[in-house]
């Protein structure tokens, strides 16, 4: 067991791209974690999601082994935290098992929205920080102009923060040293009774349910009864191991130390992230407070493309709840879908992260229908329910008014945008806050309708900034809005999965454009298909798929006219009774495509 004084737990908490992950490899490269031979880009984000869109989406930890100037040999429990907006619980989590962060800032774009974020976040965890200039070898890389932002628009002192190339490892010697002088050690007792946090757990195919933890007092060994507060279960531990970052098995984890255990669990609702370990019959006396639930911000329906799918389905949603704490589900049914589940993520990339997991990592075919936000509905006998999902929105003569959520947003930009993401935020009913000037870039801060920012205002602010633009948010409020239910009608029957919630002035305009979608996107049938978009019962916005065209008089040659005539009804009435009873399937392919509907038309 190691000294606690040479113990040091910190994460890495900076901006999208600034060069976390990159930093990390250096780590470990110096400290001997892998040898060269091992050492690939981005090693510790081991899905294929993430080095294929260069991102992190999984926190994770490591252990390294550093010998400091003063020959004193330091234990470095390492944690690699996402950037993006949408895995902020991924690095609330990380932080909570952490006494210290770097704060990495990249020299040349200097600070970003996520790093105020993300740093605020720290500070509210009572974190000692180190700050990190990153992207020094960069021919734009302006370190003093960026340690003066750090000062003004943080607010902390920057004087000393250490310029290091993650890339070419210029700093890394400097850097650990910080790490070992400036950062705390962890506190705990040894001989109290086992008090440890759940950080994460995921499931292994050998081994069942892989648990990760920071032990805060006690030891944890192997052969122990452990028991889980918060799910109330018992179980006995057969591996304990730390990530170095290979996993390697030890005895025993004492206070301050982060490692894994495996107890064969095999049911992935017993490991609750944020719930306390402690010993089988020599309880801890308090529970940890645990982590804050996390709100759900996006809401849409997940629906298997082969109705036999679903209990697949069921069970690959369970597998990913227990690797991912911020995402939820409930079942639901579609007259259009079939059975399937209501889920809710923390943004549009969540979203999409999940729904791409679902079909690599379980080989799965989904549909994922529009995305929606939770409103609150005042009915007339002053009661409130909350709408999920725009299908099951009530009849309108029995609501007396309607709210949405807001949010309140901070966006970064450099001046010569700035006209460009007023602009924008003014088209989606935004009202601005304030704005303030670091440096030649601008902080905005607008108050904008979360039913707008959940379709397609990141991918518009990025285009429209040439992506220089970086974005923040956090809940607000519910305000009363004028909104209304837009329905979608193929050949007189409503589309479920299609129907969403518009704010009125825009609803006509979100109609057509749908319409017109669609139209491209339905196959041909052998009668006439009207597509409308409807608010109750009047119809806004209305487009025509022609038939397919036979030519029945084919086979008359000469004679009479009224023969003619006579097989042209004929058509003409089976055409009729077709569109009576005739039935439209839209294709899967078109629910997305529709789905996806930005302003590309």
């Amino acid at each position: 067991m190691t000294d606690l004084s040479h113990i040091r737990n910190f994460s890495i908490v900076a901006h999208i791209d600034h060069g976390k992950s990159t930093l990390a490899d250096r780590m470990i490269q110096f400290c001997g974690g892998l040898s060269d031979r091992e050492m690939k880009e981005q090693v510790l984000d081991n899905m294929d999601i993430e080095r294929e869109r260069g991102i992190t989406i999984k926190a994770q930890t490591v252990r390294l082994e550093y010998t400091a100037k003063n020959g004193e040999t330091y234990v470095l429990n390492l944690m690699d935290t996402p950037g993006h907006v949408d895995f902020s619980y991924e690095v609330s989590r990380c932080l909570y098992a952490c006494e210290g962060s770097i704060l990495v800032v990249d020299a040349s774009q200097g600070v970003e929205a996520q790093t105020l974020a993300n740093v605020y976040q720290a500070i509210d965890n009572d974190h000692e920080l180190v700050p990190v200039l990153n992207k020094i070898d960069l021919p734009a890389a302006e370190p003093e102009q960026v340690r003066a932002q750090i000062e003004d628009v943080i607010g902390i002192d920057a004087s000393g923060a250490i310029s290091v190339s993650a890339k070419t490892g210029v700093g890394i010697e400097e850097m650990m040293e910080s790490i070992v002088e400036i950062l705390p050690p962890p506190e705990g007792d040894d001989t109290a009774p086992l008090k440890a946090l759940l950080v994460d757990s995921w499931y292994d195919t050998y081994l069942g349910v892989m648990v990760l933890v920071r032990i805060i007092d006690g030891k944890l060994k192997k052969g122990m009864r452990v028991k889980m507060m918060n799910a109330d279960s018992d179980h006995l531990i057969d591996r304990v191991g730390v990530f170095k970052p290979k996993d390697t098995l030890v005895d025993e984890l004492g206070p301050g130390e982060v490692g894994f255990f495996t107890a064969s669990i095999k049911e992935v609702s017993q490991t609750h992230v944020g719930d306390t370990v402690t010993e089988f019959k020599n309880e801890t006396p308090e529970a940890l407070p645990g982590f804050k639930p996390v709100q759900s911000v996006v809401f849409c329906g997940l629906f298997p493309a082969d109705a036999a799918d679903f209990e697949a389905l069921r069970e690959s949603m369970h597998k990913l709840r227990l690797n991912d704490a911020s995402f939820e589900f409930e079942t639901e049914t579609s007259a259009a879908l079939g059975y399937g589940f209501r889920c809710g993520f923390l943004g549009m990339l969540h979203l999409e992260i999940i729904q791409e997991r679902l079909m690599r990592e379980f080989d799965l075919d989904i549909i994922t229908t529009s995305p929606s936000v939770i409103y609150k509905l005042h009915m007339n006998k002053g009661e409130v329910t909350e709408l999920h999902n725009p299908a099951d929105m009530p009849d309108v003569t029995l609501i007396s008014h309607m709210e949405e959520p807001w949010i309140k947003a901070t966006i970064l930009v450099p001046d010569e945008y700035l006209g460009a993401v007023l602009t924008l935020c003014q088209e989606k009913r935004g009202e601005q806050i304030e704005l303030t000037y670091a440096g030649t870039r601008a902080m905005v801060v607008y108050s904008l309708p979360l039913n707008e920012v959940v379709y397609d205002f990141y991918d518009k602010l990025k285009s429209i900034t040439r992506g220089y633009a970086s974005f923040d948010y956090q809940m607000d409020e519910y305000r009363e809005g004028d909104l209304v239910k837009l329905s979608i009608l193929v050949n007189a029957e409503p589309v479920d999965a299609l129907s969403m919630m518009v704010h009125r002035s825009q609803a006509e305009y979100r109609g057509r454009a749908l319409c017109e979608r669609l139209k491209d996107l339905i196959p041909r049938q052998l009668f006439k298909i009207p597509i409308q978009a409807a608010i109750g019962g009047k119809i806004i916005a209305r487009e025509t798929i022609s038939a397919m065209r036979k030519d029945v008089t084919a086979k008359c040659y000469g004679g009479d006219i009224s023969r003619k005539r006579k097989l042209l009804e004929k058509q003409k009435k089976g055409k009729k009774k077709m569109r009576q009873y005739g039935k439209v399937d839209i294709p899967h392919e078109a629910f997305i495509a529709a789905l996806k509907m930005g302003d590309d038309k």
